[in-house]
């Protein structure tokens, strides 16, 4: 058996599902048959190397691979399985390769080798590379299928190179009639498991740019990105996207186009330098073929796997590094010939496509149409959500003219839509520094305040406020006053200085009135929109101002106006209907990506739907949608409020659900992110220590973050009723939780959350009549996600059976059952508490068997007897029992049919 490939990532990625599939066959211990089919290098091979590392030791494993000219050779993917045992009996060895002796005779002595070798064990048969197997091959595969016993037989193959005349297109369709055959079809890595391939490979997260650049030079193929990595050692992440391809890969690569006939060699030569995306007149014109031979040339292309038919007369390489392959060969002069070749033909045509003609002009050396290409072409891209295309394009013209400000305000806002902070930073500071036009100046303010925020650098911030509060007092009523003051609204907002924040929105809109400026009366309508709904007693009026910005900026295709102002609505105060919640979240998507905006498009969109799991009650759901979007982003470098964006959010969810280890996971990723705001880790290693009961541990994260609070100007009653139910399970003393109570409120919280904190606190001095009416204030609150009302019930009902009314402490328990019915936690684990309490059954213990058929034997016949009317004394005298013992069983008919007198005992049984 020969050794199988490995890779250059210690991990294997993106195949955890495929793994698992086989995996359940394989430990199934039945006949069982699987199929799995990709392109070359995308990862069969790795995938059944994985499972074979899974197996138990007593597993027999036998791997066997076809080779290119196997169809001569019969039987060769057996040869290669039994290569090297020395269990195999020689003469039946010999019998299997001799022609002298039948087919079928030789396959029964095939199947006869592999019946010696295997026995009684469990197997894993495996046949790689069908489509190059040889009919013998082909044929014993098939009869393997058929045979019983532990086994899971595995083939692997590309379905692009299957014909009609290979023995295995009749192999499968002859499988698929016989046999439940398992489909395992593996497509290329996404952009998230390519990042994830490098950070693993490299031992460091892989910077977002050069991740998206290596994904789109390698297709997402495995094979060719670690052929990359393996041929390259010591290259950064960053580096390897410019460095020319490695001898070995090139090789491989062309090796496609080797034998094509000079006409079309010539053809794919000129595919090659025309770039991505290869129209078919363009390609006609620029190598002068005639249509048909064009067509018959391409359809031999397509056939070979060489291109793609990738849209209505276009094709495109199948894999980016073919074309790149191919290109490298040829001589300069011959590339930048076919290069003002389509460029003249491109613009002859009035092309519309600037990302081409720049690309031709760029090779051409034709500089002046590529600087004209880039500013149409960034205008272009961003206004249809290309924002990376966006960039691409602006880079290439500052390449040319690096001090060009229209350019440079381009490159800044599509790296900013498309979470390159680093180079937004870098190209929104040099748009400001050359911008010739205060308008333009304080537009880029405006950019770099909001990139300052999400980098989390309040010091920047408040410089570029000061810069921007000086430029207001320099600059005469109008368009550039007015952007001005937009900025440091914004400012303002993020800073949370919420009333500055509102005073400038005013300003602004008073001349956006007087001026006519529709877009700048959105943008200060959003940021005042934004500012009110932080505040419980104005949330109204910001969320009818943001619903305003919403339909106006879709009116007036303002995507990211339309996109922040819907994030605005998903995050604040939740509608009263879950399916309007639900759509304001699709919405705000749909949006983001009409914008090209990546973080709001992506990973704000893992948070809303994490955030509709809570609001539906649903734990399990929302840490789902968490942990997706934090696994699409474990394999990139990001900064600032980006980095580890879902660590925060997911930890609480953790804590919720008991998953302590989690935390502490979460807790050891956010220390070693810079500029964390100062409460988050001290907040959630009190709530940890408070879960384990390390009272020492809470006591000192107390002390720590209530210091840290005292530099955050807002307070959230959501985090402190968590914090102080975390304190009140722990056993946290009275002075602490008095000291909780003060720190951790304002003014500015929502009732509800106030009441709440109030009546635990209240609680657990046993002012049971106050906290009592505390908690029955806000039982419908809306504010108050599903599990939070449910503990308000849990905590109405302890002071119900502190006051013996057990009735109405049942009914706040059957209605905390309802509202946890999806949670779990330490949630749960009060409410359990409280059905013990009240003699219920724990709230995730099967549900009882009620009614006549919960009755024993003896029981149905005490009640048939109780329905004619009898007595206890004549129960005990009839079924010679004590009258105490007819009493009990009386007693528990009653509980069981849900009745409360004999007569209805009477009326049940009659009807059952």
């Amino acid at each position: 058996m020969r050794n199988l490939r490995g890779g250059a990532s210690p991990v294997m990625i993106g195949r955890e599902s495929e793994l698992r599939r086989l995996a359940r066959l394989a430990s199934a211990r039945e006949p069982a048959v699987a199929v799995v089919a990709g392109e070359p290098g995308i990862g069969k091979t790795r995938l059944v190397s994985e499972l074979l590392a899974t197996l138990p030791a007593e597993t027999v494993v036998l791997v066997g691979q076809a080779e290119p000219g196997s169809l001569s050779r019969p039987y060769e993917v057996l040869l290669d399985a039994i290569d090297g045992r020395p269990e195999v009996d020689e003469e039946q060895l010999a019998a299997l390769t001799d022609a002298a002796h039948s087919p079928v005779e030789r396959l029964h002595i095939g199947l006869a080798i592999l019946a010696d070798l295997i026995g009684d064990s469990p197997a894993v048969v495996v046949f790689e590379d069908l489509h190059w197997a040889d009919s013998e091959s082909a044929a014993l595969f098939e009869r393997i299928a058929d045979q019983r016993g532990p086994r899971l037989l595995i083939g692997t193959y590309r379905p692009d190179e299957v014909t009609r005349r290979q023995p295995v297109a009749g192999l499968l369709a002859r499988l698929e009639r016989r046999h439940a055959v398992t489909h395992v079809r593996l497509d290329r890595l996404t952009p998230a498991q390519t990042a994830a391939l490098l950070a693993a490979a490299t031992g460091a997260p892989a910077p977002l740019r050069a991740a998206t650049a290596l994904h789109h030079r390698t297709g997402g193929n495995p094979f060719f990105l670690e052929e990359l990595l393996r041929a390259l050692p010591g290259y950064a992440v960053d580096d390897l996207v410019e460095q020319p391809l490695p001898w070995s890969l090139a090789d491989v690569l062309r090796r496609q186009v080797d034998d094509l006939d000079p006409v079309s060699h010539r053809i794919v030569e000129a595919a090659a330098v025309l770039g991505h995306r290869i129209p078919f007149d363009l390609l006609a014109d620029v190598t002068g073929t005639g249509e048909d031979e064009l067509i018959t040339v391409l359809r031999d292309l397509v056939t070979r796997g060489v291109l793609v038919e990738s849209g209505e007369d276009e094709f495109a390489f199948r894999h980016a590094l073919v074309r790149e392959a191919i290109a490298d060969q040829m001589l300069g002069r011959q590339r930048r010939r076919l290069h003002e070749a389509a460029l003249d033909v491109l613009l002859a045509g009035g092309a519309s496509d600037p990302a081409m003609v720049a690309h031709h002009a760029r090779g051409a050396g034709r500089y002046d149409d590529l600087i004209a290409a880039a500013r149409r072409g960034t205008a272009l891209y961003l206004s249809i959500g290309s924002a990376y295309q966006a960039l691409q394009l602006a880079e290439m013209g500052l390449d040319e003219l690096p001090d060009d400000p229209g350019l440079l305000a381009g490159a800044a806002r599509a790296a900013w839509l498309a979470g390159l902070l680093d180079d937004a930073l870098r190209y929104g500071r040099r748009w400001r520094d050359l911008a010739g036009a205060a308008i333009d100046r304080s537009e880029a303010l405006y950019l770099l305040v909001r990139i300052a925020w999400e980098s989390r650098e309040p010091a920047e911030m408040r410089t570029l406020t000061h810069e921007i509060e000086t430029l207001i007092a320099e600059l005469p009523p109008g368009e550039g006053q007015a952007r001005a003051m937009n900025a440091i609204a914004q400012s303002a907002y993020l800073r949370d200085e919420l009333d500055a924040a509102l005073l400038w929105c005013e300003r602004a809109l008073a001349l956006a009135e007087e001026f006519d400026l529709p877009t700048i009366r959105l943008t200060a309508l959003l940021e005042k929109g934004s500012a009110l709904t932080e505040r419980p007693h104005t949330a109204a009026d910001g969320r009818k101002i943001l619903a305003t910005v919403v339909d106006e900026a879709e009116k007036a295709e303002q995507w990211v106006l339309a996109a922040s102002a819907l994030n605005m609505l998903v995050q604040g105060e939740p509608p009263s209907s879950p399916i309007e919640h639900a759509e304001t979240l699709e919405r705000m998507r749909v949006d983001a990506e009409r914008a090209g905006f990546e973080s709001m498009a992506v990973a704000t969109y893992f948070q809303g739907r994490a955030r509709l799991a809570v609001r539906a009650g649903d734990l399990g759901a929302a840490i789902a949608a968490l942990e997706e979007g934090r696994e699409q982003d474990s394999g990139l470098r990001r900064r600032g409020r980006w980095a580890d964006y879902h660590g925060v959010f997911l930890a609480g969810l953790y804590l919720e659900a008991g998953e302590l280890d989690g935390v502490e996971r979460i807790i050891a990723d956010l220390a070693a992110v810079p500029n964390n705001p100062p409460t988050v880790i001290p907040g959630l290693a009190f709530n940890l220590a408070c879960r384990r009961g390390d009272l020492p541990r809470a006591e000192a994260a107390l002390d720590e973050f209530i210091a840290a609070l005292a530099g955050q100007s807002w307070r959230s009653g959501e985090q402190a009723q968590d914090l102080v139910a975390a304190a009140l399970d722990a056993g946290l003393p009275a002075h602490r939780l008095d000291q909780m109570g003060r720190e951790l409120l304002d003014a500015d919280v929502w009732d509800a959350y106030r009441t709440l904190v109030d009546a635990q606190l209240a609680e657990v001095r046993g002012q049971h009549a106050d906290a009592l009416a505390g908690y029955e204030s806000i039982i419908e609150a809306h504010i108050l996600a599903p599990a939070t009302r449910g503990t308000v019930r849990v905590g109405a009902a302890r002071c119900l059976l502190a006051a013996d009314r057990r009735a109405e402490a049942t009914a706040h328990v059957a209605a905390a059952t309802s509202l946890l019915g999806q949670w779990r936690g330490w949630r749960v684990a009060q409410l359990d508490r409280v059905r013990t309490q009240l003699g219920l059954a724990p709230a995730d213990a099967p549900a009882a068997v009620t009614g006549p058929a919960a009755l024993t034997p003896r029981e149905r016949e005490v009640a048939v007897l109780i329905s004619d009317g009898l007595t206890n004394t004549e129960l005990a005298r009839r079924l010679y029992i004590s009258p105490k013992t007819a009493a009990v069983h009386v007693s528990n008919i009653l509980r069981k049919l849900g009745v409360s007198s004999r007569t209805e005992v009477g009326d049940v049984v009659g009807r059952s």
